[in-house]
């Protein structure tokens, strides 16, 4: 479980390596004579390296005298950020992986034209650095039931959803196909239902909400250090947060669900009682998960409540229509997911959407990067907050992936290590046994 929990069994390292491939032949361009007319301060392509690494987050680079290339200011993005880790993931077979690759927008001329990664001609390069990396990932349980990992990119700078091919397979392969979106519903779901459904053509039957007492009780002002007692008030408090995250999936995409309480051993039956009962007041139904300790059998009343949903009627919509401006699909997952007053859009912003809607971007669907802590773009707003507006600071296309990237609040594509990185607890006993991952 370890070459999957540390790298994805390598395949994050080869999209990390096709992604600087790309990157080095961008520079080489430049320092050869810049045939292109690349205008080295238009360039949107970060490097990325699979690490919170804060110090890399900007850089100059290529100083040090005229043989090390041609100085400019850089950046770093952690790899699940890049836009390769979303073509890698949106891409339907190699062919259509070398298409989105040839699409990736490297820079623009001083012309404001833009420069693709097929007119650099890296294209066949990367895809053979992600030949071996583009089939997905056999694992097990420890039960035995097989599962795909495949992709990662993050829910809350990224668009949240393993590769479609993936999930193709899982689709051809089984009765029912349970796939992940990260972080909350107001990130992964939106993103794989408005991106990757609009995307790949899927339409998915049922959603399974996950919720923690102890999540909720946070969301209710509850200190971190002190989830482990019990609170009723604190719980009641929170509970909108889950409340919201509901009716958007009922309301606003038109699908039933489930909210699955993952119990920690320190949850009280009073305070399940309360989920359950506030849940249901919303016509929802929520059930106790065990999986983590009982394996398959805890989570066997979750599952027949699932195959009771995907045979229930329902109208799948997405949130926003594509027809629309760039300004207005972002008021529209602001105002119908997050429930914002609106979207604020500071001048950097306003200028970058004129150019991508000259350029004729404003078709695509849009991926907000968001905090992942709050409904809104501020961290500390917790719980279901009202009467806020989310700032949009930056938009830039990653025209491979086909979708539009929208910076909001603080959030940065390129985290940094806590004060006591989990690093400090991993090692490798004389066995060649790798341990403290859990």
């Amino acid at each position: 479980m370890e070459d999957i929990n540390l790298h994805f069994t390598g395949d994050f390292h080869a999209i990390g390596a096709a992604n600087n491939l790309l990157c080095a032949m961008v520079d080489n361009h430049i320092y050869q004579g810049n045939a292109l007319g690349i205008d080295p301060k238009s360039i949107p392509l970060h490097r990325c390296v699979d690490m919170n690494d804060r110090q890399l987050r900007y850089t100059v680079d290529g100083i040090g005298g005229r043989v090390n290339g041609v100085p400019r200011e850089d950046s770093w993005d952690i790899t699940v950020a890049s836009e390769v880790m979303a073509v890698f993931c949106l891409a339907e077979s190699v062919a259509d992986l070398k298409a989105r690759l040839g699409r990736i927008i490297v820079g623009y001329t001083y012309d404001g034209a833009p420069v693709t990664a097929s007119d650099i001609k890296a294209v066949g390069a990367m895809t053979a650095l992600l030949r071996d990396a583009i089939s997905p990932n056999l694992v097990q349980t420890l039960e035995g039931t097989p599962a795909f990992v495949h992709g990662g990119p993050f829910a809350n700078i990224a668009h949240g959803c393993n590769s479609v091919i993936a999930t193709r397979m899982a689709l051809k392969l089984g009765d029912y196909a349970v796939t992940e979106a990260g972080f909350g519903a107001d990130l992964g779901a939106e993103k794989f239902l408005d991106i990757k459904c609009r995307t790949a053509g899927l339409e998915p039957d049922a959603v399974v909400i996950v919720a923690t007492v102890r999540a909720l009780k946070m969301h209710g002002g509850k200190a971190k250090t002190d989830l482990g007692s019990e609170d009723l008030a604190a719980l009641e408090r929170g509970l909108p947060n889950l409340l919201r995250h509901v009716s958007n999936i009922r309301d606003v995409y038109g699908l039933p669900s489930v909210v699955a309480i993952n119990r920690f051993p320190t949850d009280t039956d009073a305070e399940l009682a309360l989920v359950v009962q506030k849940c249901a007041e919303l016509g929802v139904k929520a059930v106790e998960s065990n999986a983590w300790a009982q394996g398959g059998a805890g989570a066997r009343a979750l599952a027949e409540e699932v195959v009771q949903l995907c045979e229930q009627p329902h109208t799948f919509r997405f949130s926003y229509a594509l027809d629309g401006s760039i300004e207005e699909k972002l008021e529209a997952i602001a105002t119908r997911i997050y429930r914002a007053d609106g979207v604020a859009f500071t001048p950097a912003a306003k200028k970058q959407i004129a150019q991508l809607t000259a350029l004729g971007f404003g078709g695509l669907p849009v991926c907000v990067a968001k905090t992942q802590y709050s409904f809104s773009d501020n961290p500390a707003l917790l719980g279901a907050p009202e009467g806020f507006t989310v700032t949009v600071r930056n938009v830039k296309v990653s025209a491979g992936a086909g979708f539009l990237v929208a910076l909001t609040g603080d959030i940065m594509t390129m985290p940094g290590l806590p004060k006591r990185p989990a690093a400090e607890n991993i090692d490798v006993d004389e066995t060649g046994k790798i341990i403290g991952l859990f």
